[in-house]
């Protein structure tokens, strides 16, 4: 299968999905985009703005994942605005995507990002701290384990200290529950799912 991960940063959700598929992965900061190369050596990797190369080669893949930056929908972004010196507006990419995606896209989707602080314009699938839009239905798991604020500088859940580039937004097992979904490989009652979650 062709798969398209966009935001890949340094693929997270892509971790566990294995070498059995062409993948593209679009990052912007050239410096994650080597970190992924250095862990995924297989996958074809793009620096370029992934809202962008979505409209150029959406075409071309069987399955797009897309994880928009999500600060400025986050919770954290709602308790935070106060302390900066000037508000900033949600960013409408993700909306843009969904949309985009929802009507011209023939293959099988999904956009990842984490609940926000509005009620979402568009609904979500939710598992977890995470909406997930997608045009095929995503059995609902318990979340699994993941270092939940820890993109965040000085957060009190960060764990460590790595760089950016060597931590992880989205869990590799959700990652692959969602590409077991868009599939079709996973039902409700498999015992592989039980053991993977």
């Amino acid at each position: 299968m062709k798969i398209l991960n966009l935001y890949c940063g340094i693929g997270g959700n892509r971790k566990l999905w294995g070498e059995g598929h062409e993948i593209t992965a679009v990052e912007y900061n050239e410096k994650v985009a080597n970190k992924y190369k250095e862990l995924y050596p297989n996958d074809n990797v793009v620096i370029a703005d992934a809202h962008e190369y979505l409209l150029d080669h959406y075409k071309e893949f069987d399955f797009i994942w897309s994880s928009p930056p999500c600060q400025s929908h986050s919770t954290t972004n709602y308790f935070t605005q106060h302390i900066r010196k000037r508000p900033v507006y949600p960013s409408m990419k993700l909306y843009e995507e969904i949309i985009f995606l929802d009507n011209f896209y023939k293959g099988k989707y999904c956009v990842e990002n984490v609940k926000s602080y509005y009620k979402p314009l568009i609904k979500p699938q939710i598992i977890g701290r995470h909406y997930l839009w997608a045009n095929f239905n995503i059995i609902k798991i318990k979340q699994p384990k993941d270092d939940i604020g820890t993109m965040i500088k000085g957060h009190p859940n960060r764990a460590n200290k790595k760089p950016l580039e060597e931590r992880n937004a989205v869990n590799s097992e959700l990652g692959l529950h969602i590409l077991y979904q868009a599939l079709g490989i996973i039902k409700s009652n498999s015992v592989e799912q039980n053991k993977l979650f």
